[in-house]
Parts: structure tokens; C-alpha cells; sequence
């Protein structure tokens, strides 16, 4: 699983290369929320990766670089 910084949001694509979603900060939730493509099919493997992730980025564990367009 790879996790792919697109602005303040992170891609979540497989290892066949398909975009299964996108992970962000919901402020008013205070926490980060994954947010899946319509149209794909999710393994329990990814599961696992993409709640990994979620709680390493709510931990601090894990960042979501900031991206500068200057």
C-alpha cells in the first residue's frame, strides 16, 4: 500500500496502482477520516494498512507533508 501526498490529503493506492481513496484531517472531528473511491473494492489487507495509518497520523507517528506552491 502506498500513501501518496496530494496537497493536505494523502492517495491511498494499491500495489496495482489503483487509487482506493483518499485519507484528510477532518477538523471537526479532530481527526483523520479515509474517504473511498466509489467504484472499489476494498481487501482486509488494506483495511488494515489504511487504519494503521489513520491512527499513526492521529498519533503523530505519521505526517501529511505540506505542499508549497510558490
Amino acid at each position: 500500500m502506498l500513501f501518496f501526498p496530494i496537497q493536505q490529503e494523502l492517495d491511498c493506492i494499491s500495489e496495482d496502482g489503483e487509487i482506493l481513496g483518499k485519507i484528510r484531517f477532518d477538523d471537526a472531528q479532530r481527526k483523520h477520516i479515509f474517504y473511498a473511491t466509489n467504484d472499489t473494492s476494498i481487501t482486509p489487507s488494506h483495511q488494515e494498512a489504511i487504519r494503521q495509518r489513520l491512527d499513526g497520523l492521529d498519533e503523530g507517528r505519521f505526517q501529511i507533508p505540506m505542499q508549497d506552491d510558490d
